[in-house]
Formats: C-alpha cells, sequence, structure tokens
C-alpha cells in the first residue's frame, strides 16, 4: 500500500480524505491543517491522526496530496519533492509560472511521480470520448458558475478557465500561437468574468468565456472539425457526435445515416449522431486511482506536472492580456 498523507483539509481536502480512505492502494497517514477548529473536526470525523506540522507527515509518506490554496502549492511540493515524495497538487499547479519550472527542474532530480488535479479530465463526459479521432479548427467553451465566495483568491481565469485551458490543450496538441483577452472584477478584486481567444501554430482556434457570476450553471464544450462536431455537456454528463462522412467509404455506422446536401452542388453527404456510452464514475476518485496505479505500476500519470505548467503558462498569459500587458 502507498502511505500517503494529505496537506489541506478545507472543502476539497475533506473530500479527498474521504476518498483516500476508501481507495484500497491508498494506506492514509493523516493529515495537517493550520487551522485548529478544522483540524479537531476533520480528526473526529474521519478517525485520522492530525499531524502539528506538515514536515513530519511528509516524512512519514511516501506520497503528499497538496489540496491547500494555490498560494501555498509551491512550499509544499518543494518540500515533499526534496523528500523524493510523489506528489499530488491540486490544480492551479502553482501561483506563478516560475515556481512551476521550478517544481518541474525538483521533479527530474527526484525522480518520482506528479500529478496535477485538473479533475475535468476524469469527468465522465469527456472519457467518453476516448477512442474518438479529434482534430478540432474551432473550439467553444463556456464555464458559468453561479457566485460562491470560496475560490476568490484568484481570479476567475485560474479558478474555473484554466480547467478548460487544459482539457483544449490536451486535446489539441499544438503549441499556442497567440492570446487575446478580455475579463472584469465585478465582486472580488480579480476578473470575475472573461473572455479569450487562443490561436494555436497548426491553425486552431479556441474561445473561452468563463464566469463566476452568473445566473445559471453552465460547463460546455463544442469542437468543430472537418468532418463534424462533437458537443460535452460536463455537467449533464452528455456527449453527442454529429459526424458528416462520403456515402462511399464502408463503414457499419452509416448504415443508419440521414443524406443531407453538402457544398455548393448539393452532393449527398452521411451524417450520422453518436451518443456514446458514459462510464459511471466518480471524477476526484478516479484520478486519485489513476495516482496510485502510476506509482505502483511506474507509468505516465494522467495529468503531468508539464501539463499543469502548460495550463498555467496560458491562463497567466490570458490574464496579462486582460491587464493589457
Amino acid at each position: 500500500m502507498i502511505k500517503i498523507g494529505v496537506i489541506g483539509a478545507g472543502h476539497l481536502g475533506k473530500i479527498h480524505i474521504r476518498l483516500l480512505k476508501e481507495i484500497p492502494d491508498f494506506f492514509l497517514v493523516g493529515f495537517y491543517d493550520p487551522d485548529p477548529e478544522k483540524t479537531l473536526e476533520i480528526q473526529a470525523q474521519y478517525e485520522i491522526p492530525a499531524f502539528p506540522d506538515a514536515e513530519s507527515l511528509i516524512s512519514l509518506c511516501d506520497a503528499i496530496d497538496i489540496v491547500t490554496p494555490t498560494l501555498f502549492h509551491h512550499f509544499y511540493a518543494v518540500s515533499g519533492l526534496k523528500k523524493s515524495k510523489h506528489l499530488f497538487i491540486e490544480k492551479p499547479v502553482t501561483a506563478t509560472l516560475e515556481e512551476g519550472k521550478e517544481l518541474i527542474a525538483l521533479e527530474k532530480e527526484a525522480k518520482v511521480k506528479v500529478q496535477i488535479g485538473h479533475v475535468e479530465r476524469f469527468n465522465p463526459a469527456f472519457l467518453a470520448l476516448e477512442g474518438q479521432e479529434l482534430t478540432p479548427m474551432f473550439i467553444e467553451c463556456h464555464r458559468l458558475a453561479q457566485w460562491n465566495p470560496r475560490g476568490t483568491d484568484v481570479s476567475v481565469v485560474l479558478d474555473l478557465m484554466i480547467h478548460d485551458l487544459d482539457l483544449i490543450q490536451s486535446v489539441v496538441k499544438s503549441p499556442v500561437k497567440k492570446v487575446s483577452a478580455s475579463g472584469v472584477a465585478v465582486l472580488s478584486d480579480t476578473p470575475d468574468i472573461a473572455n479569450a481567444r487562443i490561436e494555436f501554430n497548426n491553425g486552431c482556434v479556441a474561445n473561452l468565456t468563463t464566469s463566476r457570476i452568473s445566473m445559471k450553471n453552465m460547463r460546455k464544450i463544442r469542437f468543430f472539425q472537418p468532418n463534424g462536431y462533437v458537443s460535452v455537456d460536463f455537467l449533464e454528463k452528455k456527449t453527442e457526435l454529429y459526424l458528416i462522412e462520403d456515402p462511399a467509404l464502408p463503414d457499419p455506422k452509416w448504415e443508419e445515416a440521414v443524406k443531407i446536401p453538402f457544398g455548393s452542388e448539393g452532393n449527398l453527404k452521411n451524417l450520422v449522431i453518436i451518443e456514446p456510452p458514459i462510464p459511471e464514475v466518480n471524477a476526484i476518485r478516479m484520478e486519485l486511482e489513476t495516482f496510485a496505479a502510476a506509482i505502483r505500476e511506474e507509468i505516465p500519470v494522467r495529468v503531468s506536472l508539464s501539463d499543469g505548467v502548460n495550463a498555467l503558462e496560458t491562463a497567466i498569459t490570458v490574464l496579462d492580456k486582460i491587464q493589457g500587458r
């Protein structure tokens, strides 16, 4: 079993503690949180040891789960890496790009596994796309949330938009060429609503709109590509593929296709709508289980430290553009 400790017992930290107690690959050594009241509450609720400081917990573990506010990620990650501990770090990976790059250097020296908590990679609606060929040339993202003071220690770009930045970069797999963005601070000191246009070297363009002051919640991505369009609803856990192909292509899926006129000459094409099965998984549990598998089987993590730093770099560029830099 992998001996793991949790640093940070806030809203998400509690969820991680509960799930780590359930996952057979892990033995939860204990947790550390600087808040005495919170510490007593978690200690009583989950019947696990509370440590007086992070260093003593880190020393007894094989892996550390860092679920603190972003400002402290770098501090605890450095401490863990210098002791050659595997790390799970919640997103955003660090508060600054320089901190993230330092962790990459330390990771190479420590030769350990570091996974970043971009949990939407494990959303059942996104997992349903595994095995599908995605070659988008235009992407539309909407991530809207009702106001919640939790998470306002960072801008909406680092709190919410960074999810979609990670997702689209994992699909496009091309360097970012240009970023344009605008945003407004409404209820906090940093932008609460933002829009960004990301242009990639391969010609793909992504348009992202993110808000934490919306009247309703929405988490959708639509991928437009030469042979059709893919819709992913992360909130409703629903995925649809609208595929267009030449009728001459032999493929069983075209047997139920609708014939539609295509182009100026009205040539008929096949249109088929596919709703792939949605796996029934707990996204947070699954990301922690894949972290355990990476350690146990010595395989790559599903969301690497470099992935997290790449998403952070694009997010910081978006913020710079919003601030006119």
